[in-house]
């Protein structure tokens, strides 16, 4: 009989968040977010534009014909990153996630480590860098850890084809 491979939590739930990331319309990055409580998934997000607007797939990317580059000028942006979309389903349902995780693709900005923080979130785990060795980066780890959250990066396969 072949030996089959079972994921522990943290690879589970971030199969899902690159299976969020794979709805994203983002021209530049795909990430997706998976926010759970007791192992139960309670919102989804991926980063596209807001509800009823149409994508930067559809209409182009503003950011990318003023060569903007990544991780500055998110005001430029028509999208929403996603961990700012999975806080925001929460909300729109209903269901706190407060005491939560997030599971998340890349490293969240600051923008969305402020909104983690307000939202009661006590973990994040995180598969992919994103510019922490920056003046912004490195506010957005000293925020997270001033507010107790725990960071930990995801090691090894997570089994979803990007």
């Amino acid at each position: 009989m072949a030996e089959r491979s079972r994921p522990d939590w943290d690879h589970y739930f971030m199969a899902f968040a690159y299976l969020a990331a794979r709805r994203s319309t983002c021209l530049r990055r795909r990430v997706g977010a998976v926010i759970v409580k007791d192992r139960q998934i309670l919102a989804t997000g991926y980063n596209g534009a807001p509800r009823g607007v149409p994508h930067a797939e559809e209409v182009g990317c503003i950011r990318e014909k003023l060569n903007v580059p990544s991780g500055e000028r998110h005001e430029l942006c028509r999208g929403l990153h996603a961990e700012q979309n999975a806080i925001i389903q929460a909300a729109y349902h209903g269901v706190s996630i407060r005491g939560g995780e997030i599971y998340t693709t890349n490293f969240p900005c600051i923008i969305c480590a402020k909104m983690i923080i307000n939202a009661g979130i006590t973990r994040i785990v995180y598969a992919e860098g994103y510019a922490t060795e920056d003046v912004t980066g490195r506010l957005t780890v000293e925020l997270l850890e001033k507010a107790g959250i725990k960071v930990e990066k995801l090691t090894g396969t997570v089994g979803i084809p990007r």
